[in-house]
């Protein structure tokens, strides 16, 4: 039997961990924390490892929220089918936009990006099914499959969990797989990518279409834990968070994503009372990781972790 490496003695602990999370942390909290590590990591897929910088993430994020929350109440569908719509609008919303995008690169990308994302605000703002300012409350959970319920929150933060680890799972295979080191090398040289014959564009818009797709995941999963679709998730705020959680966490990691969403969801969170000095808070400790921490805080810890032969 062969021995087990560190790698997958690092994630099975981590595991672990989350399993027995909830016995002393409040379980929405963790499952913020689990939506937005996914958010941020989907988001990490398209900066990290095709270079592509968004600032439009929030439509994919919130209108999947929307989706899944309209399906769930007004539709009557199971919870597995109101996130697999709130997904398909995602992915059609990151194909449209992502058509357009790729065809710019830098700034102007995303400012394209930015613009789409005000279009699907102000589309959220007057659409009859969003409800405007009020948004859509009183979201069902639901059974999982016709069999689980979801209304129990133990039971939903381990559905949580179990996309969330799924999720990144997928997100690993993505970025190792040869479609990912044909990504990797648009990033780092997009001339010779286009030398060797590869056609750039088609691999952006793929990998456009999956960051949109996931970060829509996410915002159902949200849209389910807290039984509430609202305007706040596809405002450009949460374009600037999932920016934030990523550049804190470390661009072109698997895990930093998370660490960052984490660290902004617990801010936001424990520190709740001061009111809007939370933005502040916010905006020193990232003048901190940028000065102190340029890679992000896994990023600074993986020459480490190398070593040690935890990391590939």
């Amino acid at each position: 039997m062969n021995r087990l490496t560190p790698q997958v003695i690092l994630v099975l602990t981590l595991i672990a961990l989350a399993i027995i999370a909830p016995l002393g942390i409040y379980p929405i909290f963790l499952m913020k924390g689990l939506c937005f590590g996914l958010f941020a990591a989907a988001f990490n897929l398209l900066l990290g490892y095709v270079g592509l910088l968004s600032f439009g993430h929030a439509m994919f994020f919130g209108f999947s929220a929307y989706v899944t929350a309209h399906a769930a109440k007004e539709w009557g569908l199971t919870p597995e089918l109101a996130i697999l719509a709130g997904i398909a609008t995602a992915a059609a919303l990151g194909a449209v936009t992502g058509w357009l995008a790729i065809r710019r690169s830098g700034i102007y990308f995303a400012m394209v990006t930015l613009a789409f994302s005000q279009m699907m605000y102000f589309v959220a703002v007057q659409a009859p099914f969003t409800h405007g300012e009020d948004g859509i409350q009183g979201v069902p959970r639901g059974r999982l499959f016709g069999l689980i319920d979801l209304n129990d929150t133990i039971v939903m933060y381990y559905f949580v969990l179990a996309v969330f680890v799924a999720s990144l799972l997928l997100i690993h295979r993505i970025i190792t797989s040869p479609f990912g080191q044909v990504l990797k090398a648009i990033r780092d040289n997009e001339p010779r990518a286009i030398s060797l014959g590869y056609q750039v564009d088609r691999y952006k818009l793929l990998a456009f279409v999956l960051s949109a797709g996931l970060a829509g995941l996410a915002g159902s999963l949200k849209a389910l834990v807290f039984q509430l679709a609202s305007l706040t998730d596809v405002h450009w705020h949460a374009s600037g968070e999932v920016v934030l959680m990523t550049l804190l966490g470390g661009v072109g990691t698997v895990f930093g994503p998370t660490v960052g969403a984490f660290l902004v969801v617990a801010i936001q969170n424990y520190l709740s009372e001061v009111g809007s000095w939370v933005t502040i808070i916010q905006g020193v400790i990232f003048v901190v990781c940028v000065l102190l921490f340029r890679s992000g805080m896994i990023g600074v810890m993986t020459p480490w972790l190398k070593r040690r032969g935890i990391t590939g």
